[in-house]
């Protein structure tokens, strides 16, 4: 990030003024097409499509040099069941899961007996027949070879969500999918309200997208959003009452080698059209995090109203709130702040260093002082906002090294550091 798009997204967030990133406004009339990458810079992203929070596509020129799409797929352009089976079959070690997409969740079965096995590709296509969800597997983001199966493209580099699990050492938010005609996702946003970019290694995906709030149309007379939105029952109007006020989806059809963009809160569902590969990751950074802390607040009020009959008999009954919160989510209050404090300390790191030498060493993270001074501002602000929560304030913090209130401080004071800079 220069100079220039900080001033300019930071002026964004200003404008803002409290209100929900990404959430609401007029939806496209399209989805942008990128086609070459020598002409259009990280800035160019961050204004067109980052900080508006729209989708784009990019075209295969994009990962044109990518390994995978030289050894995962065969000179038809179909999936190398033989590589993918000797190179990450049931016998072969990694971190990560393997297993069957399903609503809410995934079963536990390796790759090889789903769909990397040429031989079983029928049982895959059972379950396309069945309309269940294609099979996953994680990429091991510590493999050795893992630089030459993509190049993460530099409009993605500022990841959070990635940078903070690895610090960890645990599993991540990089997925490969992968599925045969008729496979599909069901209808969703992404986990945490991350953005996310999936790219096709082989094979063709029809995107069916709807803008933040244009889900709420959808919900049947219960509350329920839909699990499949191309579902004929949505046309019954006593148990979609909401669907004369919807909007038809946008739709994108996504050719081998092209990369999909997916912004903070759009749902959408995906379907296979072809044998088809993709590689995928979900990420937050300053854009959308205010977008996830809340997120994480309307998760913990779903929770505590399920819990709320037990709020006098059961003891630390905010503490369970919480615990409930990280069994359904993933996360909580606690471990969200631990989230902030790890990208916090990096990018202070990177702001004492001064920013000719950041520049120049970036601590690995590729993305310069500049990037470091929006990050460290946005942190502060919902870290500010998280102190004063009364259910965050219930935490037991007395171990954080440093505390909210610490940390806080370090952060504002790094902001009024670099607002000249």
């Amino acid at each position: 990030m220069d100079r220039e798009t900080r001033a300019f997204a930071e002026q964004h967030f200003r404008d803002l003024g409290g209100q929900l990133y990404g959430g609401g406004g007029q939806a496209p009339s399209g989805v942008a097409f990128i086609k070459e990458p020598a002409t259009f810079s990280y800035a160019d992203f961050v204004k067109a499509f980052l900080l508006p929070n729209r989708p784009c596509v990019f075209s295969s020129a994009f990962t044109e040099n990518w390994g995978s799409r030289r050894r995962w797929v065969t000179p038809e352009g179909k999936p190398d069941f033989e590589y993918l089976l000797q190179k990450y079959g049931p016998n072969k070690k990694g971190r990560g899961r393997h297993g069957v997409l399903q609503s809410g969740g995934h079963r536990e079965r390796h790759l090889s007996r789903i769909f990397v096995d040429e031989q079983t590709l029928l049982e895959a296509q059972r379950h396309a027949r069945q309309r269940d969800p294609c099979v996953f597997w994680d990429l091991d983001s510590s493999a050795e070879d893992l630089g030459d199966v993509f190049t993460l493209p530099v409009y993605f580099s500022s990841d959070w969500l990635n940078e903070f699990w690895d610090a960890l050492d645990v599993d991540d938010y990089r997925f490969v999918y992968a599925g045969p005609p008729g496979t599909w996702s069901p209808f969703h946003a992404d986990i945490f309200r991350s953005f996310s970019w999936s790219a096709n290694i082989c094979g063709r995906k029809k995107w069916l997208f709807f803008p933040p709030g244009q889900e709420e149309a959808l919900r049947d007379c219960h509350g329920s959003l839909p699990y499949d939105v191309t579902s004929p029952k949505l046309l019954d109007t006593r148990l979609h009452p909401m669907l004369q006020h919807s909007s038809p989806p946008l739709e994108v059809t996504q050719e081998a080698g092209e990369v999909v963009f997916v912004p903070s809160g759009w749902h959408h569902q995906v379907h296979n059209l072809d044998d088809t590969i993709s590689i995928n990751h979900n990420w937050v950074n300053g854009c959308n995090l205010a977008n996830m802390w809340h997120f994480l607040q309307q998760e913990l009020r779903a929770v505590q109203q399920e819990v709320h009959e037990w709020r006098d008999s059961m003891p630390d009954w905010h503490h369970h709130c919480q615990v409930i919160m990280r069994s359904c989510s993933g996360i909580n209050f606690e471990e969200f702040y631990h989230f902030l404090k790890v990208i916090a300390e990096r990018r202070l790191l990177v702001l004492g260093q001064g920013s000719e030498a950041a520049q120049e060493e970036n601590i690995g993270l590729g993305l310069g002082f500049q990037q470091a001074a929006f990050d460290v501002g946005r942190l502060a602000e919902v870290l500010a906002s998280m102190v004063i929560h009364p259910d965050f304030q219930r935490v037991d913090t007395s171990t954080f090294s440093p505390g909210p209130e610490e940390l806080l401080c370090q952060l504002q004071d790094a902001v009024a550091a670099t607002t000249t800079l």
